[in-house]
């Protein structure tokens, strides 16, 4: 049968953190939907055929996958649900944002393990909501939220990292 497991798992040590350190993205691209994958993971382009850009984030970010599977259907998907939080308000961001706002773009984010996870390769991802909050007390945030989502036939690919050097990014104290 096709889908029997092959392996079992160890306990691994506990070395891993959470969190999310950086996001990459790039607006949508047959270029990325196309790349062929080994073992759920992908090597992104660096021959410059994919723009993406550096979001610095901290904090309240977080990614998560969740399994929807039909055993009357015969279905099985995955759906990623990415909350992003960038803090301080501004103008440029406000723009950038209002563009991811209006279309689907790929996500590569970057954890505090070092690990690169493409989210929306073959669909894309979607802006699904987010907020615009100055915040009622100093210690509060004054910034914007998002929550993407994307739903793929397979989980988050694990990635190399992405080429971002020909990027200039939006420095909010300028």
């Amino acid at each position: 049968m096709a889908c029997a497991i092959t392996k079992g798992r160890t306990l691994p040590c506990k070395n891993s953190v959470g969190g999310l350190k950086n996001v990459f993205i790039l607006d949508y691209s047959s270029t990325i939907a196309d790349l062929t994958t080994g073992l759920s993971s992908v090597t992104l382009p660096t021959d410059g055929s994919a723009e993406f850009f550096k979001f610095e984030i901290k904090g309240n970010s977080s990614l998560e996958t969740s399994v929807t599977s039909s055993r009357e259907n015969g279905t099985t998907f995955y759906e990623s649900t990415l909350n992003l939080t960038f803090t301080y308000l501004d103008v440029e961001t406000q723009q950038e944002l209002k563009l991811l706002n209006a279309g689907r773009a790929h996500y590569v984010v970057e954890t505090y393990n070092g690990d690169y996870l493409l989210i929306g390769k073959e669909h894309g991802a979607e802006v699904t909501g987010g907020t615009i909050v100055t915040g009622a007390a100093m210690g509060d945030l004054s910034g914007f939220t998002l929550t993407v989502t994307a739903q793929e036939t397979e989980p988050p690919f694990f990635a190399t990292a992405p080429d971002e050097s020909a990027a200039t990014p939006i420095d909010p104290d300028a």
